[in-house]
This record gives structure tokens, C-alpha cells and sequence, in this order.
């Protein structure tokens, strides 16, 4: 297949989305299909209010139309609901193209944990920009059913993978000097990540943070006694991961938390709340405790043996996850496709033709106007 992906999110950006997206393409490749990513990098791009790390795009909807005609793609799916994600889902809408998207992260609790906008009001927009999707995939379970209370349709699931050969036990350690147990949180230092009901846990031993954000100075002021070591990245995070006793995930908007199987797959039990997510992926797993009580959850997995922890992250496959994602895309029918692309071809000549000046010659290449 020719698989067009439009995302707002996109490497240099550093979250569970991103992993998610380019691991997905490299199997897709890997599989022998080819993938077109129209992302942020691709045009001129400001940072995002309160998350500078995003880069919105702008202007982009005439280049990426341009994208869509010059790649003719049989499946589209649109990850993101920033500009990029807009853009293509108008061409998609204009052209009559079927596409896909997919609900990555709890947008509407994450606005309105930084600005006065209720939930209604950004859960209306997101019900609107995924209506004339074709399936809208989504992690879990839980996630589907909460969708689907608010009023969403097509839910088709997409699951996660984990890299069981970076993310593994035994690694050396990296907190070396530490008073055990340690427990660790991994992920963005911002208010929608509630890392400040980890560090505001009675625990034994050390907490550390790993990773930066616009809380992180604010936090490390007012719990002195927590480590603060910034992102971390590769081998540096896998032996984070590994050489922490607890992973604690105390996030109630994440869809998903590939963090999670990180962890786990380094044999690190995972503490976390009854949240979407976690609830699909630690109950009857042996790899992990959740519980309203956080501390609770957090001292039952010491109790527990990290050789199943392990075993249980290795049922994770990115493959498998990839080979969903290719499922669901539901690409139209090959006569169908070939009839609307010549015939969109056949439009765009004639435009052309229409816009010469008699006497001159018309515009040569696919980019001409």
C-alpha cells in the first residue's frame, strides 16, 4: 500500500505519540509498504502556547494538497488534530477521500487543565474533527468506552508495542549512591502528567523524576528531597528504567503510556491509578499494582517478581501493532482509487490550460500553478 500519514506530532518532539508513530512507519516500510509522513519540520512552524516542544505548522494546506496528488496514497490516516491534521482532513473532505484518525491523548482534559475551557467545549470540537473519519483507533478498551460516551462512532482498536531489545533487565545501573527502594516517574514535568501526586507520596527510599518541562524548576523547589535528572534518552532511559525498584505513573489523561511497557520490560513493576491505560494494561498482569491508594500501589510492587514482569512486556509487539494500524486503514477499491486520481489529474491539466495566457506556454510539474 501507499500510506499517507499527516501528524502534528513528529521527531524532535519526545513523547509516547511520536514512538508510537515512527515505529509504526518503520514497520509499515519493513512490511514493503510505502509511507508518505507530511509533519512539522516539512514548513514554517511556531512553537505551541505552553508547549513549546510542538512546533503548529502554518499555511500548510496548499503544500500538503500538493503532497496528496503527487504521492496518490490508497489508505490516509490523520494522527494529530493540530494544523497539519486540519489540512488534510479538508483536502480528504473536499476530494471526497476516505481517511482515517486516530485519539492519541485527552486533549480536552489537557486545555482544560491550562486554560478556563470546558470539557464540553473541547470535547464538541474533538467529536467533530473525527465524525467523517472512517475509524478512529484508539489504544484500549477503556479508551473506546469513554469515547463512546461522548457521543464518538467507529472506534476500531490499534494496540501498542514495546522495544524488548533497548528496554531490557540487567542493564548497569545509573543510580548508583541512591537509598533504596527507588521509585521512579519518566515523562513530561507538566501539571497534565499530576507528577506532583507521586512526589507527594510518604515512600521509603528515593523518588526521581526523568524528563524536563514547564513544572520541573517549580517542583524541584518545592520537593528538595526528590531527584530531578531531566530527559533522558536510549540506553541512558532503559537504564533508568531498569535500575529503578517501582515505576510509578500517576498520569489520569494519557490514552495509553507506552512508559508503562517500557518499564516493564526492563523487569520494573509499574504503581499507578485506575486510569485509562494503566486499567487495560496492568490488571491480572503480575507486572503491576493500581489502586486509588498510589503509596499502596506503590509498596505491593515490590512484592513482585520482576522475571514476569518481563515476561508479560514481551507479549508486545510493534509488528503487531503495525499490522492493526494497516487493517484499519480500509483503503477504497483499486478501480475506484485509479479513476479518481486520473480523473484528478485529467481536472488539474485542464485548470492549467484555463490559466495560460493565449500564446504562452502552460506551467510544466506537478508543483506548477
Amino acid at each position: 500500500m501507499r500510506i499517507l500519514l499527516a501528524t502534528d506530532a513528529w521527531e524532535p518532539q519526545v513523547n509516547g505519540v511520536v514512538r508510537t508513530l515512527t515505529r509504526t512507519v518503520a514497520e509499515c516500510r519493513a512490511m514493503g509498504h510505502e509511507v508518505l509522513v507530511i509533519s512539522p519540520d516539512q514548513f514554517k512552524t511556531v512553537p505551541m502556547p505552553t508547549y513549546p516542544e510542538i512546533r503548529l505548522a502554518l499555511g500548510a494546506y496548499e503544500e500538503i494538497r500538493e503532497k496528496f496528488k503527487d504521492f496518490e496514497p490508497d489508505g490516509i490516516h490523520i494522527a494529530t488534530e493540530g494544523p497539519i491534521g486540519m489540512a488534510a482532513r479538508r483536502v480528504c473532505q473536499e476530494w471526497g477521500l476516505p481517511f482515517t484518525t486516530s485519539y492519541h491523548t485527552k486533549y480536552p482534559e489537557y486545555v482544560a487543565a491550562r486554560f478556563p475551557v470546558p470539557l464540553s467545549v473541547g470535547y464538541a470540537f474533538m467529536r467533530w474533527f473525527h465524525k467523517p473519519s472512517g475509524r478512529v483507533m484508539v489504544a484500549t478498551p477503556t479508551m473506546r468506552s469513554d469515547l463512546e460516551k461522548h457521543g464518538f462512532r467507529n472506534i476500531s482498536p490499534w494496540s501498542r508495542g514495546v522495544d524488548t531489545e533497548l528496554f531490557r533487565p540487567g542493564l548497569e545501573p545509573i543510580f548508583e549512591g541512591l537509598e533504596r527502594p527507588i521509585f521512579v516517574s519518566v515523562g513530561r514535568v507538566a501539571v497534565e502528567k499530576n507528577i506532583e501526586a507521586f512526589l507527594e507520596l510518604d515512600l521509603p527510599g528515593t523518588k526521581v523524576v526523568v524528563g524536563d518541562g514547564p513544572s520541573k524548576a517549580e517542583l524541584e523547589k518545592k520537593y528538595p528531597e526528590a531527584k530531578f535528572v531531566g530527559a533522558k534518552f536510549g540506553d541512558e532511559l532503559a537504564r533508568c528504567y531498569a535500575d529503578a525498584d517501582v515505576f510509578v505513573f500517576p498520569s489520569l489523561t494519557d490514552t495509553f503510556g507506552l512508559v508503562i511497557l517500557e518499564a516493564m520490560a526492563t523487569g520494573t513493576p509499574v504503581a499507578a491509578y485506575p486510569a485509562p491505560g494503566p486499567i487495560d494494561i496492568i490488571p491480572g498482569s503480575g507486572a503491576g499494582v493500581i489502586d486509588q491508594d498510589l503509596k499502596q500501589a506503590c509498596l505491593e510492587c515490590l512484592k513482585l517478581d520482576r522475571k514476569a514482569v518481563r515476561a508479560y512486556a514481551e507479549k508486545f509487539s510493534w509488528r503487531a501493532s503495525a499490522e492493526e494500524f494497516v487493517r484499519n486503514l480500509k483503503p477504497y477499491p483499486e478501480p475506484e482509487k485509479t479513476r479518481f486520481w486520473r480523473r484528478l489529474r485529467r481536472l488539474t491539466r485542464l485548470r492549467r490550460k484555463q490559466m495560460t495566457p493565449p500564446g504562452a506556454t502552460p506551467p510544466e510539474g506537478p508543483h506548477a500553478h
